[in-house]
């Protein structure tokens, strides 16, 4: 009886401490690490966050989807203020679930000049506490042109940005992204970094 009772004890001190952990895992705020991670970018390369994190200011933005209208007002957002970005010295990586091949015409379509990180699992959205839901979504989206075309992307993040500062922490996270002033505020908090 007594063993049974120390059993479940141990079953019920596990559980919660597993809970606990994934929560941590969950979590990652401002004066937080940055997560390590590899993942294939828009070329089909590894993109290795230890290349990049703790060398310079690195924006990561995670959106839902390729070509659609608020991730596009996003991303052009962000391509259009680019040169004043660089001039901070700050990289932009945008993150979705969409595929390399998807990334590759989003670029084309959009002339975006900064790279887009294939999260086909959603394992970076996890790692940065970004909500995401794993399925296999088509969408139909319109390119630049008026031809529409479908996409198949496998997870769906939320519109989440981070700012990683030059000593590899997170130094700015919004989690109430407007996606066309999304640019904008990251101009600001940049800027306020480095006063």
């Amino acid at each position: 009886m007594n063993f049974g009772r120390t059993l479940l004890s141990w079953i019920c001190l596990t559980v919660a401490v597993g809970k606990s952990a994934m929560a941590e895992d969950a979590q990652l705020e401002v004066g937080s690490p940055a997560p390590e991670f590899t993942v294939k970018d828009d070329q089909g390369k590894d993109w290795k966050s230890s290349d990049h994190f703790g060398k310079k200011i690195v924006v990561v933005y995670f959106y839902p989807a390729d070509l659609t209208g608020g991730c596009t007002k996003q991303a052009c957002g962000f391509r259009d203020d680019m040169a004043k970005l660089q001039g901070a010295g700050v990289e932009v990586v945008g993150v979705s679930g969409d595929s390399v091949e998807n990334h590759q015409l989003f670029k084309a379509d959009r002339q975006l000049p900064f790279t887009l990180l294939a999260d086909e699992a959603g394992e970076v959205a996890h790692k940065f506490g970004v909500p995401v839901t794993i399925e296999t979504k088509v969408a139909s989206v319109e390119k630049s042109d008026g031809t529409k075309i479908s996409l198949t992307r496998k997870a769906t993040a939320k519109r989440w940005t981070f700012v990683v500062g030059a000593d590899g922490k997170v130094a700015y996270k919004n989690t109430m992204v407007q996606a066309a002033e999304d640019s904008q505020s990251i101009l600001k908090a940049v800027a306020a970094l480095k006063k």
